[in-house]
């Protein structure tokens, strides 16, 4: 497989943003953008990115990945996850433009870059699927609720905990403080959904998005990750999400349950790319995705 990798300047709203193209030759009609989550750039932690978009491409599937305004390498004033909905269209644009026989594209994110694919969503309809690891949903009632379940209990049961704790070398005060002031907020039943009044949070945005997603979505959640439990927590209290979540021909789901937050051992690196490649050949052949799916050729 002959493979080209270069770098790509394009528009975004009178700033100028900095991309890198995988491309292989030839490549399938279904391309990847890359939505990186910040504060990051278009390489990735441990390279992560990069390494994704080498083997996609080493499968016939086109990559860009690149920085948002005001990010990395390119130009504008920095902004959130939140604001970046021209941003991700821009790409979406210039990897159709530089690779003509990409006529479908999926857009790829993990942590806040997986919220921003997926509020992007509302306003591109037209995308063949995503990719969204570890979605990033923090809510104070439900970070609270996830810290109690996870967090504490396996405080409890470290081995370094107790000896922090024997050694006299652990803040009590402020340690009992903290847990007590989560406990109170959670048993005092603080609500995690804004008043109807408000603006549409990102959350909603979020969950928006995935009810216009044309295509279907693959989920890869972590074992060893808090921003995963609590996407779990969040989606599981609201009957809306639910529904989307179990349902297969909109959402496959995937769990590692040795990973952490950016899949950064070798393994689960691989799984991740593993998992992705059999989800876009799915899209590619129009077929459904399986576990036991061969690579594409």
């Amino acid at each position: 497989m002959i493979v080209q990798e270069r770098p790509l300047l394009f528009d975004c709203e009178g700033e100028k943003l900095v991309g890198m193209l995988t491309e292989p030759q030839p490549a399938h009609e279904v391309g990847v953008v890359v939505v990186v989550g910040g504060p990051q750039y278009r390489v990735g932690s441990h390279r992560q990115f990069v390494l994704l978009a080498r083997a996609l491409a080493q499968h016939g599937i086109a990559c860009l990945r690149f920085d948002y305004r005001g990010m990395g390498d390119s130009s504008g004033a920095q902004r959130t996850f939140e604001d970046v909905d021209a941003d991700i269209a821009s790409a979406v644009a210039t990897l159709r433009a530089h690779v003509p026989s990409v006529r479908r594209v999926v857009l790829w994110g993990l942590c806040d870059g997986a919220s921003a694919s997926l509020m992007a969503a509302r306003t591109q309809p037209d995308l063949a699927g995503l990719v969204a690891l570890n979605p990033w949903v923090r809510d104070h009632a439900t970070f609270d609720e996830t810290l109690l379940k996870h967090y504490y209990t396996e405080r409890l049961r470290s081995v370094d905990f107790w000896r922090k704790a024997l050694t006299g070398r652990l803040q009590y005060r402020a340690a009992f403080s903290e847990f007590f002031a989560r406990l109170r907020r959670r048993l005092g039943g603080e609500t995690m959904f804004a008043p109807k009044t408000q603006a549409l949070r990102f959350q909603e945005r979020m969950l928006l998005g995935l009810q216009r997603l044309r295509g279907p979505m693959l989920l890869i959640l972590s074992g060893r990750d808090l921003t995963a439990r609590e996407f779990e927590s969040f989606t599981a209290a609201d009957p809306r999400w639910r529904s989307l979540l179990t349902d297969a021909s909109r959402c496959l789901v995937r769990r590692l349950p040795t990973a952490d937050h950016t899949f950064s051992d070798a393994a689960n690196r691989a799984e991740v790319e593993r998992h992705t490649i059999e989800f876009l050949r799915s899209l590619i052949e129009g077929q459904p995705c399986t576990e036991a799916s061969p690579q594409i050729r």
